[in-house]
């Protein structure tokens, strides 16, 4: 179990002799135990740099995340059984807990590389309480984003799924999907988007999951959508091509890991019962 650290920062003492590391080389590339049993997060009884946020307690063991400049030499070999790879890369290959705390841990090293000058006034800022970053010009406070997106699953009631493609996703299509506005609900998000990207009215929005997503700072929440009205009309600048698709018949969709894609598994078991 991952227990995140509240206020977060850094303990006064780490008394544990074994500690995770997540070491970021690069924006959302990690250092990681890589061999053909798949990949997890590195564990050392050497103590992380003085720099490292600590993060929580996976399982007992505190978390340490940091960023490590790559070598000067492009020659240099890493470890044995130690492999840089990015986040999604990490999908399917690695425990969903662990894959948890890297996408956690990416998120607040960005952060700290962004929010050392205030959004407010331009003067530096330092860190106040938890992860929020206070200028010392005019004592404005910042957090961590997250922004929420909304994934929409339009269905018919009777076995017909909306299903979307875009540019670059070769045969794949998947449900529709946006970012939230100001001033704006999760459930008028889903209705908005759905006119926008393809001309259709829905109704009833029922909640079906969220899932956060480091990419850079997400949370994407999950909806089924009963459609109410409207012809597929999909707009270029967003898609490529919509259609309906009937539940036993449907085209190539995200990977397992996508919420999107374990949205379309519990409509389409619903489906078939």
């Amino acid at each position: 179990m991952f227990l995140r650290a509240y206020p977060a920062g850094k303990p006064a003492v780490l008394s544990a002799s074994l500690q995770i590391h997540l070491p970021f080389v690069a924006e959302g590339e990690l250092l990681v135990h890589h061999d053909r049993h798949g990949a997890s997060l590195l564990r050392s009884e050497t103590p992380a740099p003085e720099t490292a946020l600590y993060i929580g307690d996976l399982d007992g063991v505190p978390c340490l995340a940091f960023s490590q400049p790559l070598p000067a030499d492009d020659d240099a070999v890493e470890p044995e059984n130690v492999k840089r790879l990015g986040l999604r890369s990490l999908f399917g290959h690695m425990s969903d807990e662990e894959i948890t705390v890297a996408g956690y841990a990416s998120q607040l090293i960005r952060w700290h590389k962004n929010a050392r000058f205030c959004p407010a006034c331009g003067g530096p800022t330092h860190n106040d309480d938890g992860w929020n970053q206070k200028c010392v010009a005019c004592g404005f406070s910042h957090y961590p984003p997250a922004t929420p997106a909304v994934l929409i699953l339009v269905h018919d009631g009777a076995g017909n799924i909306l299903l979307a493609q875009k540019e670059g996703w070769g045969k794949r299509y998947s449900i529709l999907a946006g970012f939230v506005e100001p001033g704006e609900s999760l459930e008028d998000c889903c209705r908005r988007e759905t006119i926008e990207e393809v001309q259709v009215t829905v109704g009833e929005c029922t909640y079906d999951g969220s899932q956060t997503w480091p990419f850079p700072h997400q949370l994407m929440v999950g909806f089924l959508c009963r459609y109410d009205s409207g012809t597929i009309t999909p707009d270029p600048t967003e898609l490529s091509h919509a259609a309906w698709f009937h539940h036993t018949n449907l085209p190539e969709l995200p990977p397992p890991y996508a919420l999107s894609r374990q949205l379309i598994d519990r409509w389409v078991k619903n489906c078939e019962k």
